[in-house]
């Protein structure tokens, strides 16, 4: 069956993991002719992993890439050859498929690829020196030794490449320990493409590593659009509202499709996360109508489900801020200039003297291994309402309209979304 994965953005948040988890339920249920897969293109923090141990529920696992691969590609085969039967014991099989190479085994384990090469090698010897054969060999006895087998995790390039630097007409591929089968010169005339589709992102920047190589089938999404250029045209919905789960949400009441409790449960989380307990700016009426008729469908009182969620979160003078920093880390290209704009939530900001130096440090530390002209982190008391900024230094903030309370920090009460509120207002600063 055709697999379609269906991933966030790097550095995955709620919103993107559980979009990702619930979406792929959905879609399994109206589409049975392929397999929808969520996945996640980053590591979890361990809050998040706390709250999904609460919810009871394996968030979407975790994949690198998606490259094409020689696990996309390679050949497996019915015939099973032992190495010590006599070489006359293939011929049906040549007859029947016509194969340029056979796996060959001895006893249960893979002993090597027989070519067509090597019979032919060995009848053209027989021939030359005898001018007849008249012995059939054992298989073991005319192939010739075995060359190192590719992984099925390895990219197609790689093995592509070593393939045709090889005098084999096939290689052996495995996987954890043991053959899983084979690749030719055939395997590699086209590079197969990995079907995604993208859920809260639409950015090729953003996403998953070997994007521009896979075949985009649609994009669900609530942030502003640059969308990945597309060989075909796809399904897109980009709402603006204050959750992809709260889109994903309607896709299951437009389908007349009640979420099941765990799909329910992890809408419910990513909207809460997303609107900060439907506290920011960004949130919708379709927010808020989606969030109280999913927390009614789990059995929860929302305000209660939020503020347990947010509860599971580690202060942040205990959280290693170079992570901290980079868990929920966005890059934007504005005016020739990169800039990145980090978002942290937490419960209190009185503490916060207990790590400013530290995370400033980190910041700095983003800014130069990224090259990015400008870095910020904009960290909010959810409870509060209220953030505070740290920046990297930068002309730009001269000009930023808030208040500054100690060196490349500043007050910004009120202020809760770092897409409506703070990107708006740090493309102002740089356009000053």
């Amino acid at each position: 069956m055709e697999k379609v994965y269906i991933t966030g953005h790097r550095n995955p948040d709620f919103d993107s993991v559980c979009s990702a988890y619930a979406y792929a339920n959905l879609k399994n249920m109206t589409d049975s002719s392929k397999q929808y897969i969520p996945v996640r293109c980053g590591h979890l923090p361990e809050s998040m992993k706390k709250v999904f141990a609460g919810l009871g529920i394996e968030p979407p696992k975790y994949i690198r890439d998606v490259f094409p691969k020689v696990r996309d590609i390679y050949l497996t085969s019915e015939v099973k050859i032992d190495a010590d039967a006599p070489l006359n014991t293939v011929a049906a099989s040549y007859k029947a498929t016509n194969p340029s190479v056979i796996p060959v085994f001895e006893g249960e384990s893979f002993y090597g690829l027989l070519s067509v090469d090597d019979i032919t090698s060995w009848a053209m010897e027989e021939i030359s020196r005898k001018g007849k054969i008249d012995e059939i060999p054992r298989v073991r006895d005319i192939m010739r030794p075995e060359e190192e087998p590719v992984a099925a995790s390895e990219m197609f390039e790689e093995a592509k490449r070593k393939l045709s630097s090889s005098k084999k007409r096939g290689l052996a591929v495995m996987e954890d320990g043991g053959f899983v089968g084979f690749v030719t010169r055939r395997c590699f005339l086209k590079a197969p493409k990995n079907n995604v589709i993208l859920v809260d992102h639409n950015e090729a920047k953003q996403s998953i590593k070997g994007i521009e190589t896979a075949n985009i089938v649609e994009i669900i999404d609530h942030h502003r659009l640059d969308p990945v250029k597309t060989e075909l045209p796809i399904f897109i919905d980009a709402e603006p509202i204050g959750s992809t789960c709260t889109i994903v949400y309607r896709k299951f009441i437009q389908e007349g499709i009640t979420p099941d409790k765990d799909s329910a449960k992890m809408l419910l989380t990513g909207i809460v996360s997303d609107t900060l307990i439907l506290r920011s700016p960004t949130t919708t009426q379709i927010d808020i109508s989606s969030a109280n008729e999913l927390a009614e469908l789990i059995g929860e009182e929302l305000n209660e489900f939020g503020l347990r969620m947010f509860s599971c979160m580690e202060g942040l003078k205990n959280r290693i801020p170079k992570e901290a920093v980079e868990s929920d880390f966005k890059t934007y290209r504005e005016k020739n200039l990169k800039i990145g704009i980090g978002q942290c939530e937490c419960t209190t900001l009185e503490d916060l003297e207990d790590y400013r130096t530290e995370y400033l440090e980190a910041l700095e530390d983003i800014r130069k291994r990224q090259e990015l002209d400008w870095a910020v982190l904009m960290i909010t008391d959810v409870l509060r309402e209220h953030s505070v900024l740290f920046i990297t230094d930068f002309k730009a903030g001269n000009h930023l309209p808030y208040t500054l309370i100690s060196d490349r920090v500043y007050d910004m009460p009120g202020v809760m979304s770092r897409k409506k509120q703070l990107l708006p207002e740090i493309l102002h600063a740089i356009s000053e």
